[in-house]
Parts: structure tokens; C-alpha cells; sequence
């Protein structure tokens, strides 16, 4: 059973949780979300699973999870790139942000959000558990395209881009 580090709003731990309910009760917990991008610049994007239980079949960023209670955001990072990509990458810390969403199904997304960024020019190798589509996309693309259907993609991967981009995607 995964566990979620609960945090407060200065984002220092205060216990953990079993992931689901922290997300069934909306509770602030920490996560990652790593954007990889390739020497020409463009960002590996996957298409998460339709057996995830929020977020099914929805584009995001390149990995997105929970670092496990006393794991190092750095070294989950490294983990879910490997286990969801099958790469091998040092992700450098960027920044953070917190955000509250209602996903539907009585479940709420309520974290920090540590954003890392890596360089990767291989071919991933998803695990179908996770992803069942991925590319390789120059960034101007992917903003037109999550301009024009925004749907399509996770909520906090919108937020990100926002970030990167201001004003790039206010409608």
C-alpha cells in the first residue's frame, strides 16, 4: 500500500497516509511532477493509463508521483522515471507550487507540487501499467495543442505550463 508524506502549508511533513485516502479526504501532501526534454528541446509527454484511478488517459508531463515518507524528492523522482519510463536521468529541482483540484469521484488532488527537469535523448520504454502512449512534442506545438483542448490534459501539468509560459494559455 503506497503512503503519501502529508505536509503542512510551509510544506513540512506532519505524518503520512495511504495515497487513496489522502486523496479521498483532500488532504495537502507532497508530489513531483519531472519534465524531460530531449537536446532539441522538445518535451516528452505520455498519455496516462486508463486503469489510473484519477486522470485516466489524460496527457501530462513526463512522470508525476509521490515521494515515499523519508525518500528524497530527488531519488523519487529517479524511481518513477525508471519505473514509468525506464529512464535514467538526474533531475534538478525547479520549483514548487500548491494546488487544489476536484477530480470527480469524491477525490481531490491537494499538493505541493516539487517540478524537477531532466535531459533524455533515448527512446523510454513505458510500463503499460502507467502509460499507454507517449512522444516526443516541441514545446510551441504542445501549447497550441493544450490551448486549443485543454481537456486533454492533467490539470496540474496545465498549471506548469502556465508557469513555464505565462499568458500562453489564458483564453
Amino acid at each position: 500500500m503506497d503512503h503519501v508524506v502529508l505536509v503542512d502549508d510551509n510544506d513540512r511533513a506532519i505524518g503520512t497516509m495511504e495515497k487513496l485516502e489522502a486523496h479521498r479526504k483532500g488532504l495537502l501532501h507532497r508530489a513531483f511532477s519531472v519534465l524531460v526534454y530531449n537536446s532539441n528541446g522538445d518535451i516528452l509527454v505520455q498519455r496516462r493509463a486508463d486503469s489510473k484511478y484519477h486522470s485516466a488517459g489524460l496527457w501530462t508531463n513526463t512522470c508525476c508521483s509521490h515521494p515515499r515518507p523519508n525518500e528524497s524528492m530527488v531519488d523519487a523522482c529517479a524511481r518513477r522515471l525508471r519505473e514509468e519510463m525506464s529512464i535514467e536521468a538526474e533531475p534538478r529541482f525547479l520549483y514548487k507550487f500548491t494546488y487544489r483540484v476536484e477530480l470527480g469521484d469524491g477525490l481531490v488532488e491537494h499538493e505541493v507540487d516539487h517540478v524537477f527537469r531532466a535531459t533524455f535523448d533515448g527512446q523510454p520504454r513505458a510500463n503499460p501499467d502507467e502509460v499507454q502512449d507517449w512522444k516526443f512534442i516541441p514545446v510551441a506545438d504542445l501549447l497550441k495543442d493544450v490551448a486549443a483542448s485543454p481537456e486533454r490534459y492533467t490539470y496540474w501539468f496545465r498549471l506548469i505550463l502556465e508557469h513555464q509560459h505565462p499568458g500562453v494559455l489564458a483564453s
